[in-house]
């Protein structure tokens, strides 16, 4: 096992155990192997708390003391996952890659999936010490195997990473840094087709700082991420290859902490996957996957195994986890600047923020004008026509449309369209053509209508706008409905949550008015109330960023997790939709669109609203955050949940596959 470099701090959860006794140890597994069944508990235990080069030191004493190869013993006693996870501990890290590259490509069928995972992420030396160990076991060439069993562009990379010759030298030329960047873009989106070959020699041989700078630079340059363009450029396990290698070259543990919670999210486990990053990267970098495995996913690494594994496997995969991480939401002190770094990634201020629906090119409203009155006149409705004018045209031209409609027809569009369209398809066409502030107006009032009060609907429009807009949609509140919002709130909320969204409504004007009159009867958590609320609907975002960097160094704790712990109902819900606004805006309407589709049913008035709310401020955004986090595209979530013109709407909304 490489050991960490001078002067890193190990990472792993496993150790060398301490007065060891190699002899002890195999005697130990002897006996509990000894006789009719075996004492899996025991075998768990000591091979969980001995590091891998002790297991080897325990394997040649087996074979000195009693002739026998203790793998194969135990391959003899154990059975299914256990035996797959316990033997895997056992064998050299090398080894034991060899093994796993050996199972990926024997057989019908390749699992590409492995050959990804091992291949993107191993270092130069772990590289070479797998391709000896591959013909040292199977006498056979790992290179020439491979080729056999794989075809394209998605060959020829893994040949280039198999060379294990990725430069390693931390002397960056900006130079070179600004010529990767023209020479990928060049290949990539300003070519007809793509030249794989240059993504290919970039990717596969340049040092990982250097391709920091140069994701950094090319995000600069082009205004989308790297993953965007590979998305667009490549397909098929290419793609994947190439995504996976930008991801471990921006962080190996954010990459493996990944594969983790996809290997146990939905219905069943993908347990070779999850014992293959357990026990590779147990004496690596397990420390790091868990605190990033906690940050993104929000529980614990321990507790996903905890509730998706059991039996034996079970406490053997807790025992490589090496612990719980304590209360959900608390760090390790070294993880805050990694939180931190999380959250800047997709700041607002780095990402240019951009729409899926722009200005039409050559817009002639009254043409717009004269084919929406012929798809509504006479019998049946032409909803395709409908679709295509208003899903491709600006708001602003909207507006134009709306007025020359009322010029030529002296007939209201806005009418029109409600008396021909109906239902979902109606909502979305209708909120489209309303200005953007009356239109987050009028779901305001819609959500304090009636019986009950749609809090979650309050929460998502006023914890996520700009202060230009909320002074917008004020105007607006008081135009359409002749009350201003402060009063609509005041009369359909109450306590703190009432006090936190006027904060939010009013645009800060008077918050520490009202800040201050509400701290004068509040008892201790209704103060901690006040104080969260004063400078979480006060401050502007980039302080607040490094207010959550500067709380995580102080307390080891997540704002976010903390206001989870210390609050309750609909403010703890206000102040969590901030914060994660704070922290990335895109994401948080990523989730929003996320849940509104997962499950039974769709929640189609959330769906109408971010679609018709975002799409001209940064769906586009939203929609590399969803495919980042959820490993489906917006498009395709949309595709299986929905149905007939309200689809095809959202679809052209959505402006395209990912």
């Amino acid at each position: 096992m490489a050991k960490p470099a001078q002067g890193t701090k190990y990472r792993g959860s496993i150790r060398d155990f301490p007065d060891f006794n190699p002899s002890q140890d195999a005697e130990t597994l002897y006996n509990a192997m000894k006789g009719f069944g075996s004492d899996k508990e025991a075998i768990l235990e000591l091979i969980t708390s001995r590091s891998n080069r002790q297991r080897q030191e325990i394997c040649q004493n087996y074979k000195s003391l009693y002739g026998k190869d203790l793998i194969a013993d135990l391959k003899y006693e154990l059975t299914g996952k256990f035996e797959r996870l316990i033997v895997g501990l056992m064998r050299p890290p090398a080894y034991a890659d060899a093994k796993e590259i050996k199972d990926a490509i024997s057989g019908i069928g390749t699992d590409e999936k492995c050959l990804i995972e091992i291949l993107a992420s191993r270092t130069n030396e772990q590289i070479h010490q797998l391709v000896a160990a591959y013909k040292d076991a199977y006498e056979r060439d790992l290179e020439a195997d491979i080729t056999g069993d794989t075809s394209g562009h998605f060959r020829k990379m893994l040949v280039v990473l198999l060379q294990g010759t990725r430069e390693e030298d931390d002397v960056v030329s900006e130079d070179l840094v600004q010529q990767d960047v023209q020479d990928l873009y060049e290949a990539g989106e300003l070519k007809w087709g793509t030249d794989e070959a240059q993504f290919i020699y970039i990717l596969g041989n340049r040092s990982k700082q250097h391709l920091r700078l140069v994701f950094d630079e090319y995000l600069k340059t082009t205004g989308k991420p790297i993953e965007a363009s590979i998305r667009g450029e490549l397909s098929g396990d290419f793609e994947k290859l190439m995504l996976a290698v930008v991801k471990c070259i921006r962080s190996t543990a954010e990459y493996f902490a990944e594969r983790l919670f996809k290997a146990m999210k939905g219905l069943g486990t993908r347990d070779n996957t999850l014992i293959r990053i357990m026990v590779s990267r147990s004496e690596l970098d397990m420390l790091d996957i868990r605190e990033i495995f906690r940050t993104k996913y929000e529980k614990s690494l321990y507790s996903m195994i905890k509730n998706d594994t059991s039996g034996e496997y079970k406490k053997t995969l807790l025992k490589l986890c090496g612990g719980d991480d304590d209360a959900a939401g608390q760090f390790f002190p070294e993880a805050a600047q990694v939180a931190y770094q999380m959250w800047e990634l997709s700041a607002v201020a780095r990402v240019e923020l951009k729409g899926t629906v722009r200005p039409a090119g050559d817009f002639n409203p009254d043409a717009d004008a004269k084919a929406l009155r012929k798809a509504m006149k006479g019998l049946g409705t032409d909803e395709d026509t409908i679709i295509d004018i208003i899903a491709h045209r600006s708001n602003a031209q909207r507006q134009q449309i709306r007025q020359t409609f009322k010029s030529h027809f002296g007939r209201d569009l806005m009418a029109d369209l409600k008396s021909e369209l109906s239902g979902d398809l109606a909502r979305l066409i209708l909120g489209l053509m309303m200005p953007p502030a009356h239109y987050d107006a009028k779901q305001l009032k819609k959500a304090m209508e009636g019986a009950g009060t749609d809090e979650k609907a309050l929460i998502e429009i006023l914890a996520t706008r700009t202060n230009a807009e909320i002074q917008a949609i004020n105007e607006a509140y008081k135009e359409d409905y002749h009350k201003s919002l402060e009063d609509a709130l005041s009369s359909d909320t109450s306590g703190h949550f009432k006090r936190i969204l006027i904060s939010l409504a009013t645009g800060n004007q008077v918050a520490a008015e009202i800040l201050e009159i509400a701290d004068t009867t509040s008892g201790d958590k209704s103060s901690l109330e006040t104080r969260f609320m004063m400078i979480l609907c006060t401050r502007s975002y980039p302080h607040l960023r490094r207010v959550f960097q500067e709380f995580v160094k102080m307390t080891n704790y997540d704002v976010e997790h903390t206001i989870k712990k210390e609050m309750s109902g609909d403010v703890r819900d206000v102040f969590v939709a901030i914060v994660q606004s704070v922290k990335n805006k895109p994401l948080f309407f990523a989730d929003k669109l996320y849940k509104s589709m997962k499950g039974a049913g769709t929640d189609e008035k959330t769906l109408t609203r971010i679609m018709v709310s975002r799409s001209e401020i940064d769906l586009l955004n939203i929609r590399r955050e969803f495919i980042e986090k959820y490993d489906k595209s917006l498009h395709q979530a949309i595709e299986g949940d929905t149905s007939g013109h309200f689809l095809k709407a959202l679809l052209a909304i959505c402006g395209g596959e990912d």
